[in-house]
């Protein structure tokens, strides 16, 4: 039996594990979801086991645990590649948006419905399901195998740096595949080269020790909420372009061969405008929507709170106003140096009256670039050709995985892309989902990769 005779055989069980997988509500940002997430590395620990993998283990960290395992019979002759996932998941309120309940998936249309089945439960039981089929057919792999599963990379992977750097022997590689990642579309591969960084922080302007009454006070002291507005207004200006010193300081130009790469790939404004329900493309001028979705850096407010918020009028002055804020980053800012360039804008640029905190929030993510001609890049690019028969995209994205920043800094290799979900499948939305075939696909992905790394295919 070969091993796609093996993955073919036994699809139906593959399937039935991947329910049994997304049942479990291992949600990273709640707090009673903890031990859920503890529940889901045992499980993938046991399945690794089942696999046919060695030292599979759950091991701690300050916060969410991790999950290593490794085979590494091939040969010292033979690449050792590192397999990245993430058993953790986004939070599914409101579930009331749900068609079906979220941890409770269900198989219809040819696709799994339910929380995580795309982002990255699928996702990351393709290599294993691979890895399996391989080892029960042959008896062995072409190449050695490490596997590298977390459970905080929905919360930002604040807790995995120290990990990696205490753990970094162990993780050591020749090469590195992140399990999680998108395909273009369903008939076109994709290679990812570049993703951006990402800092996170929230400003919080004091007025009053309390709400005041607006008809007794207001005129007399300043509005926090208005305040807060002024100072956001302040970040950027109308055409889209950030107003903070030093914020585009550390950027990377685009090359005329970068923006000729990302103009190669169709886009269709209207389709996309359609696609998110907004009435027109905005942003930095001087660039296309593409480039700036993908390679020029963002600065966004993520949420807005202050004074009354529940129905009818409650006339009051609020005593504080809160703003968070994410900016997705690209090659070379540094989080913290654009952290610390809008705190200084925004004190620097306070309206009178109020008091203001700027806070850094917890989980980062340095912009990852692969360099040119990266080997392990054009391998999966090649593997890519081959099963799905036509050249993939190369370009950058605008999301961010933080764990691969760490991963180069501690082990010093630029991993690769090699996911197979697709950005329609709702991830981090209701009625999240993952296609059968691309779940069928990627098995077959990463044996042919096993086979071309180890010089077999």
């Amino acid at each position: 039996m070969t091993w796609q005779d093996y993955l073919d055989r036994e699809q139906p069980r593959f399937v039935d594990e991947l329910l049994e997988f997304i049942r479990i509500p291992s949600v990273s940002a709640k707090p009673e979801n903890m031990a859920d997430v503890r529940r889901a590395a045992d499980w993938v620990a046991a399945r690794l086991t089942a696999a046919g993998a060695e030292n599979a283990e759950v091991l701690p960290t300050a916060g969410h645990p991790v999950v290593c395992a490794d085979w590494l019979h091939a040969g010292a002759d033979r690449p050792t590649i590192l397999i990245y996932g993430h058993f953790d998941v986004q939070p599914a309120e409101p579930f009331d948006l749900w068609t079906t309940p979220p941890f409770d998936p269900q198989v219809r249309d040819g696709r799994v419905w339910g929380r995580g089945a795309s982002d990255d439960k699928g996702g990351m039981l393709i290599p294993i399901l691979a890895f399996e089929a391989m080892l029960r057919s042959r008896g062995s792999l072409p190449v050695n195998v490490k596997f590298f599963f977390e459970g905080q990379e929905e919360i930002g992977s604040p807790d995995l740096p120290p990990f990696v750097a205490a753990q970094a022997n162990r993780l050591k590689a020749d090469m590195i595949f992140s399990a999680d990642g998108l395909q273009w579309a369903p008939d076109q591969p994709l290679v990812l080269e570049g993703l951006k960084g990402l800092v996170s922080l929230e400003i919080t302007l004091r007025g009053p020790r309390s709400d005041q009454h607006s008809g007794l006070h207001g005129g007399g002291i300043a509005n926090p909420a208005l305040a807060l507005a002024q100072v956001l207004a302040g970040l950027k200006a109308p055409d889209g372009t950030v107003l903070v010193s030093g914020f585009y300081d550390d950027v990377l130009p685009l090359t005329e061969a970068d923006r000729a790469a990302i103009a190669r790939i169709p886009y269709d404004e209207a389709a996309y405008l359609a696609e998110t329900g907004a009435p027109a493309a905005v942003g930095e001028p001087g660039y296309s929507t593409r480039e700036r979705l993908w390679a020029r850096p963002t600065l966004d407010v993520n949420g807005l709170t202050s004074g009354w918020q529940g129905a009818g009028t409650k006339t009051v002055l609020p005593a504080e106003a809160r703003a968070k804020i994410t900016c997705r980053l690209v090659a070379a800012q540094s989080p913290e140096r654009v952290f610390a360039a809008i705190r200084d804008h925004v004190l620097a640029h306070l309206p009178p009256g109020v008091t203001a905190e700027v806070t850094q929030n917890p989980g980062r993510a340095d912009p990852f670039l692969l360099p040119p001609g990266h080997n392990a890049t054009a391998i999966a690019g090649n593997v890519l050709r081959q099963v799905y028969g036509r050249e993939p995209y190369r370009t950058r994205m605008g999301g961010s995985i933080p764990v691969m920043t760490t991963l180069l800094e501690h082990l010093g290799v630029h991993g690769v892309m090699f996911g197979f979900s697709h950005d329609d499948e709702n991830l981090h939305a209701p009625d999240e989902f993952f296609r059968l075939d691309a779940f069928r696909r990627g098995q077959t992905a990463y044996g042919k990769l096993f086979e071309a790394l180890g010089g077999a295919g």
